[in-house]
C-alpha cells in the first residue's frame, strides 16, 4: 500500500473558518476593515490587553519595529545568523548593520553572553529569535537591554503559543513581531502582526502600515512621513480569528507529537536532538542534527531519499552570513562555528498537528533507514 506524501508541514484550516472566508468575500469588504479589526481585538486580549497591529506579513513587522524605534543608518542592530534571512535583511533595509554573534549549541538560540560583548556606542537595539518556537531566555534578554540602553525586538515569527516561565511570549517585553504564515502554528495564509507598548506607537505602526496617510475626522488626508504598505486583509483576518480559536489545541497535539519523536527516535544513530522543553516552546518545528561526519551521504540526499518515501523535509536555517550578501558586508565561514556546523546539519522533519503518532513512527523509521544504510 502506498502512503499518502507526509509534507514537512500543513495548515488545519477547518470548515468553519472555511465559511467565514465565504462570508467576507460575499460581503463586498474584503480588504481591511471590520474583521481585521475584530482580529486585532482578539490577539490584544490573548497578549493580555497589550496593543496589537495586524500586518501582511511577519517581515513587515519586524520592518515596522525598527522604524518604531528610530533606526537609521550608521546604527548597528545585534542579532544572530541562524535564522530566516528576513531577520537580518530588515535590519539592512533600514540602512543599519547587523551585527551577528554566534548561538548557543544547546539551544540553537542567540548567545546573549556573546551578545552583551558585541554592544558598541552605536548598537541602539537587539533582534532575538525564537528558533522553531523554543523562547529566548527573556530574563538574561532584558537585563542585557537593560543595563545597555538597548530597544529589544523580539523576532517571534516561530513563537505564537510559546511562554516563558508561565507568560505567554507577546504578553510583555518590549516589541513583538510575529508571523502568521501558512506554515505558522496559526496561519492568516500570509500574515503577521506587530505588539507595541502605548497607543503612541499603536497610532506610529497604523500610520506606518498603510502609505503614513494620517485622516482626519471631515475625511481630510496628510503625510508627514513615507509609509509603507503592510495592511492585512479581512480575508486573511477571517482565517486568523478562526485560527486563534484553536491555537491552544493545536499547541497541545505539537507538543504531543514532539514527545513521541523523542520516544521513537533512535539515538544510536547520532544526530542532535532539539532540547526537550515541554513548559515554553511551542514545537513550531521538529530538528534534527545530521551526524555528517558518519554518513556516506550530504543532507541534500537525505532529503531526496526521505521525499522518495513520500515525506517532506526542509532547512531551516542555512547560517545567513554565508550569504552573499553578508560576506559583502564582511562576514565569512569561520566566524559563527556553532551556527555555521548547525546551518549546515540542520533538518526539519514534519510536525503539524494534523499528524497521527504513526506519522512519526513513519518518519523516524525513514530516517532510520537511511542513516543506517549510509552509516561511514
Amino acid at each position: 500500500m502506498t502512503l499518502p506524501f507526509l509534507p514537512f508541514t500543513r495548515p488545519v484550516i477547518d470548515e468553519a473558518t472555511i465559511a467565514a472566508v465565504g462570508e467576507v468575500l460575499r460581503s463586498g469588504w474584503i480588504t481591511t476593515g471590520p474583521k481585521a479589526r475584530e482580529f486585532e481585538s482578539r490577539l490584544s486580549a490573548y497578549f493580555g490587553g497589550r496593543p496589537v497591529r495586524a500586518l501582511a506579513s511577519g517581515t513587515g513587522a519586524l520592518e515596522l519595529a525598527l522604524e518604531v524605534i528610530g533606526i537609521r543608518p550608521g546604527d548597528e542592530v545585534v542579532t544572530t545568523p541562524l535564522s530566516w534571512v528576513a531577520t537580518g535583511n530588515t535590519i539592512v533595509r533600514a540602512g543599519a548593520r547587523p551585527v551577528f554573534v554566534d548561538v548557543d549549541p544547546a539551544t540553537r538560540n542567540i548567545d546573549l553572553a556573546r551578545a552583551e560583548r558585541a554592544v558598541t556606542e552605536r548598537t541602539r537595539a537587539i533582534v532575538p529569535v525564537d528558533l522553531a518556537g523554543l523562547p529566548v531566555d527573556r530574563d538574561r534578554l532584558y537585563a542585557l537591554a537593560g543595563a545597555r540602553g538597548l530597544r529589544v525586538i523580539e523576532d517571534a515569527a516561530q513563537s505564537m503559543g510559546a511562554s516563558w516561565r508561565g507568560r505567554r511570549i507577546g504578553s510583555f517585553g518590549d516589541l513583538v513581531a510575529l508571523s502568521f504564515h501558512a506554515n505558522k502554528n496559526m496561519t492568516t495564509a500570509e500574515g503577521g502582526c506587530l505588539v507595541v507598548n502605548d497607543a503612541a506607537e499603536a497610532e506610529l505602526v497604523e500610520c506606518l502600515r498603510l502609505q503614513g496617510v494620517v485622516r482626519s475626522p471631515d475625511g481630510e488626508q496628510e503625510v508627514e512621513r513615507a509609509g509603507a504598505k503592510h495592511n492585512l486583509t479581512d480575508v486573511a483576518a477571517a482565517i486568523g480569528l478562526g485560527q486563534l480559536d484553536r491555537l491552544e489545541e493545536f499547541t497541545a497535539r505539537r507538543r504531543v507529537l514532539a514527545r513521541r519523536y523523542f520516544e521513537r527516535f533512535d539515538r544510536a544513530l547520532g544526530c542532535g536532538l532539539p532540547p526537550e522543553d515541554f513548559e515554553n516552546a511551542n514545537w513550531h518545528m521538529f530538528q534534527i542534527l545530521l551526524p555528517l561526519e558518519r554518513m556516506t551521504i550530504g543532507r541534500g540526499e537525505v532529503i531526496r531519499r526521505l521525499h522518495a518515501a513520500g515525506i517532506g523535509s526542509g532547512v531551516h536555517y542555512p547560517a545567513m552570513h554565508l550569504f552573499r550578501l553578508y560576506r559583502a558586508m564582511g562576514y565569512g565561514p569561520g566566524r559563527f562555528p556553532h551556527a555555521e556546523r548547525i546551518g549546515a546539519a540542520i533538518l526539519t522533519l514534519p510536525l503539524f498537528p494534523a499528524m497521527a503518532e504513526a506519522d512519526v513512527d513513519r518518519v523516524c523509521g525513514a530516517v532510520h533507514d537511511i542513516l543506517r544504510a549510509h552509516a561511514r
